[in-house]
C-alpha cells in the first residue's frame, strides 16, 4: 500500500504543476474587466510573423513544482540504503526533485504564441505577440482591438 502511494502524490503533485491558465493569452479571450468596455479598433496588414512561446506565471509562484518534486525525491531517497546513506541519499533525492519539478512546471506553462509585426493604416508599427489559434502571415490585413497594454489581433 505504501509503494502505491507514493506515484498517486507524485502524479498529483505534477499535475497541479501545471495549472496555470494560459487561455488570457488568446486574441478570442477577453478579461472580466474588458467586457461591456469600449475597444479602440484600427486596421493594418501584417509585415512579419515570427513563432515564440509565452511562459505562463504559475497560480502557485513555482511551489507545486519546486516543493512538490522536493517531496517526491525526497521520498524516493528515503527508500534507498539505511543509516547516514538514506540521509544523503533522501536529501539528494529532495534536491534532485526540486530541479525535476521545477522543469516539469516551467514546461508545462509554456504557450505557443506568434509575435506579429503590424503596419497600421495610419503608417505607424505596433508588435503584438498572442497565442497561436489562429493562423496569421505576412500580408494579411487584421484588426487590432484595444490600445496600449491590452491589443489582440483578430482577423479582418
Amino acid at each position: 500500500m505504501k509503494r502505491l502511494l507514493l506515484p498517486v502524490a507524485a502524479m498529483s503533485i505534477l499535475t497541479l504543476a501545471g495549472c496555470a491558465n494560459t487561455s488570457g493569452y488568446s486574441g478570442d479571450v477577453y478579461r472580466g474587466s474588458q467586457a461591456q468596455t469600449g475597444q479602440n479598433v484600427t486596421y493594418g496588414t501584417i509585415s512579419a510573423v515570427r513563432q515564440v512561446q509565452i511562459q505562463a506565471e504559475s497560480r502557485a509562484g513555482g511551489l507545486l513544482g519546486t516543493g512538490g518534486g522536493a517531496i517526491i525525491g525526497g521520498l524516493l531517497g528515503s527508500q534507498i540504503g539505511g543509516g547516514s546513506g538514506r540521509q544523503l541519499a533522501t536529501v539528494a533525492g529532495a534536491l534532485g526533485g526540486s530541479v525535476a519539478g521545477t522543469a516539469a512546471e516551467g514546461g508545462a506553462n509554456r504557450v505557443a504564441a506568434l509575435e506579429m509585426e503590424i503596419r497600421r493604416d495610419d503608417g505607424t508599427d505596433v508588435v503584438v505577440v498572442q497565442r497561436a489559434d489562429h493562423p496569421f502571415q505576412a500580408g494579411q490585413r487584421v484588426r487590432l482591438i484595444g490600445n496600449g497594454g491590452s491589443m489582440s489581433v483578430a482577423p479582418y
